[in-house]
């Protein structure tokens, strides 16, 4: 495990210093694809290979060419109940396996939380992958990342239900139909929350009904210009400055 001063030093030198992007969309909207792209870490569709080490279609923490760290529990779950010897088709499990499956999410957002304390102290660059539908648990977080310097924005992945029904069936960690319209629904209350609170240049639509690789291309495109751009906020400025300062004292 890194010590303090490592995740320090690799903040200074981070291409996506003091950026933080959010992804929104509800189960079957593409979100693990744009992660994948963002990151430079996807590895495949589950369904094509037999090898489990490669079930994850991206890898928790791991870091792309545009130097983002991924935050996203849900992955560390799927790992540990691979791990386990457990399939990831959710809506199939028995009433033990549901059991078993909570206490794993409670351990995998223990360990999340960690990890995202140390990047946070080295102001890494952030995916934070979720589905948007909670509106104040993001704008909360978001406001406690700005506090100290970051630039936050937001990738909205939008798809219509009929396709998100359609591609939860063929996904490796599918959810109850149920579920997915429940999700489908809050994440769509929110978008309109979610553009005000970002503001026009910090939140990003992305139209993903037809899944094609130009999308993706836009979308890594887009983010890169930002990653681009210099941190906004005095204190960024400020803490680049005295790290900086220290290191040459070092």
């Amino acid at each position: 495990m890194k010590t303090f001063q490592e995740y320090i030093r690799e903040g200074m030198y981070d291409p996506g210093i003091f950026k933080a992007f959010w992804l929104a969309g509800g189960p079957g909207s593409g979100k693990s694809k744009v992660t994948g792209e963002i990151t430079g870490s996807w590895v495949g569709d589950a369904e094509k290979t037999k090898d489990r080490k490669k079930q994850l279609r991206f890898v928790a923490g791991r870091t792309g060419p545009l130097g983002l760290k991924i935050i996203n529990s849900d992955e560390i779950l799927s790992k540990m109940l691979i791990d386990a010897g457990m399939h990831l088709r959710m809506d199939e499990y028995t009433a033990a396996e549901k059991e078993q499956k909570e206490t794993m999410r409670d351990e995998a957002k223990k360990l999340l939380k960690k990890r995202q304390k140390n990047y946070v102290l080295g102001r890494l660059g952030l995916v934070l992958d979720g589905t948007g539908k909670n509106y104040d648990k993001v704008s909360t977080a978001s406001n406690s990342l700005r506090a100290i310097g970051y630039d936050t924005y937001m990738i909205f992945v939008n798809t219509s239900l009929d396709v998100a029904l359609q591609r939860n069936e063929t996904r490796r960690r599918s959810l109850d139909e149920d579920e997915v319209k429940k999700m489908w629904d809050a994440v769509q209350k929110n978008m309109g929350k979610f553009q005000t609170y970002f503001g026009r240049e910090s939140f990003l639509l992305v139209d993903n009904n037809s899944a094609g690789e130009d999308v993706f291309t836009k979308v890594f495109v887009e983010i890169g210009k930002l990653i681009d751009t210099k941190p906004s906020s005095r204190a960024a400025t400020a803490w680049i400055k005295n790290q900086h300062a220290i290191n040459r004292r070092g």
